[in-house]
């Protein structure tokens, strides 16, 4: 299979490129590198340089100069609708332009889009609490961004939603949360849960302490995105924990670094304080249970119900709520002989749901059943 890997978040698409490769498909991956991480890719799609003619100079990149690299995959898929930083109008003729150079187009569920914030803001959501809404009530992000929710709910984007979503050929979705929105506008067959593909070969874990002196927190984030994944109140109560038990813990915080640079600072962890809106972890924590660490993040029930696990329960789950925060860090810290057995846990978790083959596995099986469904529906008389 020929697969077209176009737009990034996080290293997911050029993770997903290698363990598809793993699996004896040939891939591409065209993205900017998730911008300052400087992830890896085959095809450079960032901006040469910011504002309008920056715009224009990919615009014009994308349209015209690699069209013919574009072209001729059995499989495109879209990192979210927003692939590629263009205007929602341009986003939609190079969707177009890819809908027909190829012989199919998916959509990666992987990030923010107008559909993802309308199912977030719903009096009836799906999801009692996310970055947008918490038990029927505005966020903290909500009540910061009135002007991001806006920006999110605007014509243009709801325009780019509303003429892809149909068009595709399926989506895949890697957390749990976003396969809840897609059930709102996919039916059944149509799109699957894949999951975040972590290299387990690659990343060895590390050897935790039976019981360490003192517990290492570590808080690795996005230094524009602190209101938006709680970490904000991940570190207050952090902070709040350390203040109390000095000599039991400490708070190592590290912002916007380069992929590589990041995954080595990781490694000296005892704790990773991800995220307290998702009820799943993603890929920040998933990397860090690859390495056999402890992780406070997503892990609510429904959550390991979706994914069919009954017996391991390594992360620890917060919910968006600034006590219940502080006292379950002040519980992890008091508890330093957990720590190992919970990191074996954890990487059994991943090794179990999120390995290279196993996503890059559940991956290709729903694309060749969408283009095995397409065939034959092709093939009916008329």
């Amino acid at each position: 299979m020929k697969v077209l890997l176009i737009g990034d978040a996080s290293n997911y698409h050029a993770a997903l490129g290698d363990a598809l490769r793993g699996l004896g498909a040939e891939v591409v991956v065209a993205s900017d590198g998730s911008r300052w991480m400087q992830t890896g890719r085959d095809i450079d799609i960032s901006r040469p340089f910011e504002g309008r003619l920056g715009g224009l100079a990919l615009w014009l990149k994308l349209r015209y100069g690699l069209r013919q690299r574009l072209s001729g995959f059995d499989v495109v898929s879209l990192s979210s609708v927003g692939f590629a930083r263009q205007r929602p109008e341009r986003l939609i003729a190079l969707f177009d332009m890819l809908r027909r150079s190829n012989r199919s187009v998916f959509l990666t569920a992987l990030g923010t889009d107008t559909f993802y914030v309308d199912e977030c803001v719903r009096p009836d959501s799906l999801l009692a609490y996310n970055e947008w809404q918490v038990y029927g009530r505005p966020s903290p992000l909500a009540l910061a961004r009135p002007d991001a929710l806006a920006a999110w709910q605007a014509p243009g984007l709801r325009a780019l939603c509303s003429h892809i979503y149909p068009r595709i050929d399926g989506a895949t979705s890697v957390l749990y949360e976003y396969d809840k929105v897609l059930t709102r506008h996919l039916a059944p067959e149509r799109h699957a849960y894949t999951g975040i593909p972590v290299d387990t070969v690659g990343l060895r874990p590390v050897e935790l302490p039976e019981r360490p002196d003192k517990v290492r927190l570590f808080l690795g984030r996005h230094r524009d995105r602190t209101v938006e994944k709680g970490t904000d109140i991940l570190e207050a109560a952090a902070r709040s924990v350390v203040e109390r038990h000095p000599d039991k813990a400490e708070l190592v915080i590290v912002e916007n670094r380069p992929y590589a640079e990041y995954l080595t600072l990781l490694k000296s962890a005892h704790v990773v304080l991800d995220q307290i809106y998702s009820y799943t972890p993603a890929t920040n924590a998933l990397l860090a249970m690859a390495y056999g660490l402890n992780v406070v993040s997503g892990g609510e029930e429904e959550f390991y119900r979706f994914i069919g696990e009954d017996t391991l329960r390594p992360i620890i789950n917060v919910r968006p709520d600034f006590e219940h925060v502080r006292h379950t860090l002040e519980q992890t810290v008091l508890r330093p002989e957990l720590l190992r057995p919970r990191g074996l846990e954890s990487r059994l978790f991943v090794e179990r749901h999120n390995s290279y083959e196993a996503v890059g596995r559940r991956t290709l099986d729903f694309w060749q059943s969408r283009l095995n469904h397409t065939s034959l529906t092709s093939a009916k008389p008329s």
